[in-house]
């Protein structure tokens, strides 16, 4: 019999899609994106770790890429500048609390990032009458706030008899500017500290948010957003960064002209973590447990995707009331999604270790009853596939591309 599953409910109340490696979830997923690439007005960001949605087009579908090293600005290559940060966010990129001086290098650090924002929208005319917070995201030239670093962590002031000492602040910036020196100029960072003027304009936030926010009808759709080329170390910020700007501007909307949109976060254990250490974790898991909770009242619903469910945190978990579960083997896994389920349904979850390829339990309130369902495959299979071992074994010949690969390394792209 064919199983349909509710697309109102499916989003309004978040959804969850679990399988280990080789079970079938990419192919749920681009299947997914397929189905809701033919609504008119449809509206969808996913969050691509790996580029492996890449080859799944469509007229209602989208591809973005994270600017690798060299890249320039253009259509299909998005840039995150710097100053889209917030304050929190700003603080776990740069500073490292274990630094004895680590409560003055905030405090000097948002003092030189609010007088360049002042000093920004003075200078341009904009008039913000009620004035701007740490928070607001307006641009600002970090290579001043560098500077004005730099200057009071070698001030000499005055003392007393008209000798010169040391400032307040004298040697005590350096290991702060050191990091955020090495930031902006690591090329593997570009998209964040490209020198490319236009990214700090005061209009680029609404060009960014129009290509991320725009439903099909406005020449958007479902974005699929390629996150390959960022550095594990700040994945979560960014994948955060962009999570946290749609569920604002929706916030800041007026009802009557919500467009709902869905996020959905494949390898989400790998920035929506079950314990968190680093500040970058910290940061990125406060903006989706926000969205878990309160991102039904504003139009944003959350698809949460993972091969390791026990490693994705619980809180957002739980706020999901539809799960879509492949084969899972590992206990840990088994007993996250069990604990999860409702009651009612008996010994489905027994099914969880056996279930074939493409196969799921379907649970929630997006679904009539639990059901045991096979998923369709995608017209346009993802770059998921597992490759055949002992088939390429088998080739008499084939091609030599580590001397490529080893300079793509090095050049940090490919």
């Amino acid at each position: 019999a064919t199983a349909w599953l509710d697309g109102n409910k499916l989003f309004q109340r978040h959804a969850v899609i679990v399988g280990s490696t080789g079970s079938g979830k990419s192919y749920t997923v681009a299947a997914l994106i397929e189905k809701i690439s033919e609504l008119k007005s449809c509206n969808a960001i996913l969050f691509d770790i790996h580029g492996e949605y890449n080859p799944i087009v469509g007229d209602g579908i989208k591809h973005y890429r994270i600017a690798g090293p060299s890249d320039l600005l253009s259509d299909e290559i998005m840039f995150l500048p710097y100053w889209l940060l917030n304050y929190d966010e700003m603080i776990a990129l740069m500073l490292d609390r274990s630094d004895s001086n680590a409560p003055n290098q905030a405090m000097m650090f948002s003092r030189a990032v609010m007088e360049e924002k002042n000093k920004y929208i003075s200078e341009k005319g904009i008039n913000l009458s009620d004035g701007i917070t740490i928070d607001s995201p307006i641009p600002y030239n970090i290579n001043n706030v560098l500077s004005f670093l730099d200057s009071k962590n070698t001030e000499r002031v005055k003392g007393d008899g008209g000798r010169e000492k040391n400032g307040d602040f004298n040697g005590k910036l350096s290991r702060f500017i050191q990091r955020l020196s090495s930031k902006v100029s690591d090329k593997r960072l570009n998209f964040m500290f490209s020198s490319d003027k236009s990214l700090l304009e005061y209009d680029y936030m609404n060009k960014l948010c129009k290509q991320l926010m725009s439903p099909a009808s406005q020449s958007g759709g479902v974005k699929s957003i390629d996150f390959s080329e960022v550095p594990s170390d700040i994945l979560p910020l960014m994948v955060s960064l962009i999570a946290r700007l749609i569920f604002s501007v929706q916030q800041w909307m007026d009802k009557d002209k919500f467009n709902p949109i869905a996020i959905s976060c494949d390898e989400a254990h790998l920035y929506i973590p079950a314990n968190a250490q680093q500040s970058v974790e910290v940061s990125s898991l406060h903006s989706f447990e926000r969205i878990a909770k309160e991102g039904r009242k504003y139009g944003v619903g959350l698809v949460v995707i993972s091969q390791r469910p026990s490693e994705v945190n619980h809180t957002v978990l739980s706020q999901s009331s539809n799960f879509i579960a492949m084969r899972l083997t590992n206990s840990d896994d088994q007993n996250v999604i069990k604990k999860l389920l409702p009651d009612s349904i008996g010994n489905f979850a027994d099914l969880l270790p056996i279930l074939d390829v493409g196969e799921a339990i379907a649970v929630g309130d997006a679904s009539l009853l639990p059901s045991r369902i096979l998923i369709d495959k995608p017209k346009i299979e993802p770059n998921s596939a597992t490759i055949k071992f002992w088939s390429e074994w088998s080739k008499s010949n084939v091609s030599d591309s580590i001397d490529n690969a080893v300079e793509a390394m090095r050049k940090q792209g490919k």
